[in-house]
């Protein structure tokens, strides 16, 4: 059983209510979205292929995990090697995985389930990816319950009242964290701080577990 990864890193985690931390990026090539906004290289070029084994000694050799707050499962979608994970996964010492996805594929997430500890679900907006996965979100964050579980919004000067809308009502359903996230144009954010102030207060009016978090190693210029 192989895997391509595009990538293998330490950096600090820039989105989300973990912050701050030191990771290890984990980058699997290939989607099965393919969004608008999307500023990730995760085309096989430049990269490689492993197996579980070879993939763990390579962490294991080059990376002091001591240091690790958790190891990051990014992508692409990483969900599209769940066989992969699992047996990558039995082989770690205890450290905290954290999965991003697309919160999509509930199925292949129910693979590896027990082995996650921490879930970056990504609530695709119509009006910045030009696709509407709502229903596929519902599905996956109903089989997330008993993991820790935030939604990550990422918008733009487009978002509309209805997804304002149908976001609170995961959150509700879910009694998850929504994270919102203003696209980037670059280094820089793509609307005005009164525009996101703005849009922070409509979702509060709906839901009040929200927050407001750029991406924050873009202001660090870390990868």
């Amino acid at each position: 059983m192989e895997a391509r990864i595009k990538e293998i890193f330490e950096s600090i985690q820039g989105e989300g209510p973990v912050v701050g931390y030191k990771q290890l990026f984990i980058r699997f090539c290939g989607c099965n979205l393919d969004c608008d906004y999307c500023d990730t290289d995760f085309d096989i070029s430049g990269s490689a292929l492993y197996d579980p084994k070879d993939l763990f000694t390579k962490i294991n050799s080059d990376f002091d995990l001591n240091k690790i707050h958790s190891i990051s499962l990014t992508g692409g979608e990483p969900l599209l090697n769940a066989d992969f994970i699992n047996e990558f996964t039995n082989l770690l010492p205890k450290i905290k995985i954290y999965l991003e996805t697309n919160a999509t594929l509930s199925e292949q997430f129910m693979k590896i389930k027990d082995k996650i500890d921490i879930i970056s679900a990504d609530i695709k907006l119509p009006s910045a990816t030009g696709k509407d996965t709502f229903e596929l979100h519902d599905r996956f964050l109903q089989s997330c319950a008993g993991v820790y579980t935030f939604a990550k919004i990422v918008f733009d000067s487009n978002i509309t009242e209805s997804e304002i809308k149908r976001c609170c009502q995961l959150g509700q359903k879910y009694g998850i964290e929504l994270i919102l996230q203003p696209k980037m144009d670059e280094n820089s954010i793509s609307v005005d701080n009164c525009f996101c102030e703005e849009i922070l207060d409509k979702f509060l009016n709906l839901y009040q577990n929200v927050r407001l978090i750029p991406q924050v190693h873009k202001f660090l210029n870390v990868r």
